[in-house]
Formats: structure tokens, sequence, C-alpha cells
């Protein structure tokens, strides 16, 4: 896997704390729905137009950590890029995190190479991330996420499709020569609404849990150039 020597820098929420992950690995899973038949019925749909099914499911494609920023603009190559909501899943010095991330995607290259899809783009996360005592206690079917681009409600349903996080992040481990070193991991998204995906240029993305504990973050994407 890729890393880089950069630092990542959260504040942790209701501790006045930071954490820095400075050689760390970073992943994004898909196909992480927990509905295995629906998850082939998708395979499915993709492969009917050209795009090649993954070798495993859930599949996890590495990408550049240095590419994972909580900044506020970011330059994404392409003109057809979009961003996804995504529940982020951290470990740092042994201890976990939950977080929020944008899975932003070059959608024509995904049409050839879906890991490269997402290696060519920024991975935006919020600065603020929830400690995690025990992640095989961790749920997130009531947990609601949304995204907005410019302004456009574009995601917005619970994350009981999808993996729980204990499950995602034990098959990341399994699969993948990890160890005990820092790692961040993009966890799987919803649908978006109407099914198409829209190329904009301002997203926000958000996690409440039913507490009414909010993680948000907003950015702005830069254009690059085109694929």
């Amino acid at each position: 896997m890729k890393t880089s020597t950069e630092t990542l820098t959260f504040t942790v929420a209701g501790t006045g704390e930071t954490i820095e992950l400075t050689d760390y690995d970073a992943i994004v899973a898909g196909y992480t729905g927990r509905d295995a038949a629906a998850v082939q019925h998708h395979i499915d749909e993709l492969a009917a137009i050209g795009v090649a099914p993954p070798p495993e499911v859930p599949m996890f494609y590495p990408v550049d950590s240095s590419t994972v920023t909580a900044a506020a603009e970011v330059s994404a190559a392409g003109e057809k890029t979009s961003g996804e909501i995504e529940p982020l899943y951290i470990r740092h010095d042994g201890r976990y995190y939950f977080g929020i991330a944008s899975d932003h995607t070059d959608r024509h290259i995904e049409t050839r190479d879906i890991g490269e899809s997402k290696r060519v783009c920024p991975k935006p996360v919020a600065g603020t991330v929830i400690p995690v005592s025990d992640i095989q206690a961790l749920s997130l079917d009531d947990c609601r996420a949304r995204s907005w681009v410019d302004g456009r409600l574009y995601q917005d349903g619970t994350l009981d499709g999808l993996r729980t996080p204990a499950n995602v992040v034990e098959l990341l481990l399994e699969r993948n020569p990890i160890g005990e070193r820092d790692f961040v991991c993009l966890g799987g998204t919803l649908p978006v609404i109407g099914g198409d995906f829209i190329y904009g240029r301002e997203w926000r993305i958000e996690i409440t849990f039913p507490d009414g504990t909010t993680i948000d973050h907003t950015y702005t994407i830069t254009k690059g150039h085109q694929s």
C-alpha cells in the first residue's frame, strides 16, 4: 500500500485532544453492501456496461495517503468527478476513531479501472473524529448520512445497508498486510438520489447519530486536467 509522510491531524470530539497520523495506510472499501444479492445485482449491472467485476467482495482499494485531506479546497483531475459520503474508520496507536470522508472519484476512468478512478482524486475528510472504545460494538445502523452538491441534496439515508464497521475492519486486516500500522479506511456509501452522478463544485458531507451528534465537512473542488 502506498503511504506518505504528510501528517493528517484530527480533533477528537469531546476531549479537546488531537491525533496525528503520519506513516499510515489509506484504503477505500468498495462493494460493502450488507445484502449480498443486491451487491451481486449491482456488479452484474456494471458488467453489462463493460465494468469488470471485482475479484472479491468487498474490495479494498489502496490509495496514496497524501490524497487524504481535511482541506477546504482540493483539486481533482478530470471533468467528470463526484464525491459521496462514507464512514471513515481510523486506527491510530492501536485505538479506533470514527470520522467521515468523501470518496471523490473520476467517473470517466471508473468505467475502465475502478481502483485508478479512486487513486487520481482526493479523499476529503472531516477534521473531527469520535473516539471508539470498542470497534466490535460500534453500530451505524441508525445513523443518517447525507451529502449535498452545490446546495442540492445528493444522498440521504441510514447506514443499515452497509457491512458493520467491525466486519469491514476485520476483512481489511485479514486481506491486507497492515499489521499494527495506523490506517484510515473509507467504509462504503449510499445510492445517489435519482441514480445519476452530478459533477459539481461545492460538496458537503454529513453523518448524524441518533443522539444528535453530527460530523460534517464542506469542500470545494478545483478542476484539474481532463481525464
